[in-house]
């Protein structure tokens, strides 16, 4: 009998760590349970947050975030091996920018924003996001990987692995959207510049934003598994071992 775990992992310090597991993939074989966890940032977890990751058996934490985030906040990560695989942000240098030149922050120039980001996922990006195949491939020691918000960074690669594993596409969005339940983003000043619309933009996912990323995988290279084997080094040999290490019996 298959056992049922919890996906949302409730800690004080992180609003967003969720568990892969459970989606069913290649022959129906579901991803383990408890091995593959996704999150926003670690850096203020409370000492009975990291009772709790211990509890979990983490061993391994992949950090997405660019440079100068993971210097001003580290994860709090003690007894885990930690990877820096630094996706650099643009949104909110691109939203400076747009303050700069005096041009408006709307609500549909964020969408369009956010939309090109996860372009620039596909198009940018692959060396960080086919290491973390690399590291998955390496043993099976359960593990997290995360950004600052662990929706945008993580939220793609999440559905790569997903993908990976051969889960469908509609699951690997209901995995995506859960964001929007779970995460909390931090309290900040209002700034009358960036209406709050624009704002709910920039701190939620969008089935468009993800959807951005699947179109350049489809148009520009040939769909998801030629995107997996020619980008992220990931055939049908690796894709086999990642079943194998990953799905349940």
């Amino acid at each position: 009998m298959a056992i049922a775990f919890e996906r949302s992992i409730r800690l004080d310090g992180a609003t967003n760590f969720r568990d892969l597991g459970g989606y069913r993939g290649i022959d129906d074989r579901p991803v383990r349970w408890r091995t593959l966890f996704r999150s926003d940032h670690l850096g203020e977890l409370s000492a009975q947050d990291v009772d709790a990751l211990r509890a979990l058996q983490l061993g391994r934490v992949f950090d997405f975030r660019g440079v100068q985030e993971r210097a001003a906040l580290p994860d709090k990560a003690p007894g885990m091996q930690s990877w820096s695989l630094p996706v650099e942000p643009t949104v909110f240098a691109r939203i400076q920018q747009l303050l700069q030149e005096g041009e408006p922050i709307t609500q549909p120039l964020m969408v369009a924003t956010m939309e090109e980001t996860y372009r620039d996922f596909v198009r940018n990006d692959t060396a960080q996001f086919s290491g973390l195949f690399a590291h998955l491939l390496d043993d099976a020691t359960p593990l997290v990987f995360h950004c600052t918000a662990g929706k945008d960074r993580t939220g793609f690669a999440a559905a790569m692995i997903l993908l990976a594993l051969g889960i469908s596409r509609d699951a690997v969005m209901e995995d995506y959207l859960l964001t929007n339940r779970c995460y909390r983003a931090p309290a900040a000043p209002p700034d009358a510049r960036v209406p709050t619309a624009a704002r709910e933009v920039l701190w939620g996912v969008r089935a468009e934003f993800l959807a951005a990323a699947l179109d350049v995988i489809d148009t520009d290279c040939g769909g998801v598994d030629a995107y997996l084997d020619s980008q992220l080094g990931m055939g049908p040999t690796e894709r086999a071992r990642l079943a194998q290490a990953y799905l349940s019996d």
